[in-house]
């Protein structure tokens, strides 16, 4: 924090390097690309930003083992959230907050085990597994809606 006493300033770039368990990302798309990847010193990076980790930066992490927890999967409750109140506008029925989080709660948690079940199952990597979760469901849907 800038002018924050006995806090030493340091660069965004020095901030993405530093030794951490957690490197959370948040605000920027790009702020992890090629050139800074190798630097990270996390043991965990969740992409609370849209897309944080460029492809290639994505592919160094892996092979330094980092866990990625990909953008559309971390960062998926505002958006869910966002479709709950769009349905509760539209049937004129309201939850309370108790039960908005406990509703994010499951479709949070059922997206982590349907992604890492797959990365289990198919020995790929966070992002492609979530990536499979994602197209198998728009097909799911497209198929139901008889578009195919």
């Amino acid at each position: 924090m800038v002018g924050f006493p006995r806090a030493k300033q340091i660069t965004n770039e020095e901030l993405l390097s530093l030794e951490c368990d957690f490197l959370i990302p948040a605000a920027l798309e790009n702020q992890i690309p090629r050139g800074n990847a190798s630097n990270v010193n996390a043991k965990v990076v969740a992409e609370a930003a849209n897309g944080p980790v460029t492809l290639e930066a994505d592919e160094i992490l892996s092979k330094k083992g980092v866990f990625q927890i990909p953008d559309f999967l971390c960062n998926a409750g505002g958006v869910t959230v966002s479709y709950f109140e769009w349905v509760q506008n539209n049937c004129g029925y309201y939850w309370t907050e108790e039960e908005v989080y406990e509703k994010l709660d499951k479709k949070m948690t059922k997206a982590l085990y349907d992604v890492y079940g797959l990365v289990k199952k198919e020995g790929v990597d966070n992002r492609t597994a979530a990536y499979m979760v994602a197209v198998s469901k728009v097909a799911e849907v497209v198929k139901l809606r008889g578009w195919v």
